[in-house]
């Protein structure tokens, strides 16, 4: 991964298995959220592939990869809600955009989303209107509109008190142990790491390439790196 002739992160290679709450996880700075870009489409890799299921999304047509991107929803660090638009109208978006749903099924739709996230009865309020917590909770309705069997979060706890952190770790787990979504998260939180992740990538500012791979609580357990140890401890322990 690279901007311009700046190196930020190389020979990255790992998998992220069907149902894992997979994490992204790292110092800041070392490239986090720009992996997480590379895996969504954003960002072309300067060398290297991505595959979904075995095809290569940087190799595939234009079509092809909105295909591969149909079966993802992706939560941005903000929200990202157009706050022109009610809650409802945010939701529907997407599948105004690629359904051929009828108005009363796309209203049901909806409703059910925003039910998921434990925001019924808020289809007509702005985002400007809600908390942070719940403008997050409304970002995470509108990724699921599409049922995608990926979701993506981008440091999906910044800016939240620690109840609505808590909260937000609890529905991640229980979408990913009721609806069987595949859930990819940058993050830097320690609590949501150890809360809710089952496998991860490490990344290493200084070296610019990942040092480990693994379920956060096993890599605290039996890593011997430093760099490791420092980070999932808070620099409390050494190795």
């Amino acid at each position: 991964m690279k901007y311009g002739d700046f190196l930020i992160q190389r020979d990255l290679t790992f998998d992220i298995k069907r149902g894992d709450i997979f994490v992204i996880m790292g110092g800041s700075g070392c490239g986090k959220s720009t992996l997480l870009k590379h895996l969504v489409g954003l960002v072309t890799p300067s060398q290297g592939r991505v595959l979904y299921d075995g095809v290569s999304f940087w190799d595939s047509s234009r079509e092809e990869r909105e295909v591969l991107l149909r079966g993802a929803g992706i939560l941005y660090q903000k929200g990202a809600l157009w706050t022109s638009m009610t809650l409802a109208e945010n939701v529907a978006m997407p599948l105004r955009q690629y359904t051929d749903f009828s108005e009363r099924e796309i209203d049901e739709t909806v409703s059910y989303k925003l039910a998921l996230v434990g925001l019924s009865g808020f289809e007509e309020y702005y985002p400007s209107e809600i908390s942070g917590g719940m403008q997050k909770r409304a970002g995470l309705a509108r990724a699921m509109a599409l049922d995608p069997e990926v979701l993506f979060f981008d440091e999906p706890s910044a800016g939240l008190d620690p109840i609505s952190s808590k909260l937000l770790d609890d529905l991640i787990l229980e979408l990913n142990r009721g609806l069987g979504a595949t859930i990819v998260v940058v993050t830097h939180e320690l609590p949501s790491i150890f809360a809710i992740g089952t496998n991860s990538v490490f990344l290493d500012a200084d070296s610019r390439t990942m040092i480990a791979t693994g379920a956060p609580r096993e890599l605290l357990r039996s890593s011997r790196d430093p760099r490791i140890i420092r980070f999932l401890t808070r620099g409390e322990r050494e190795a």
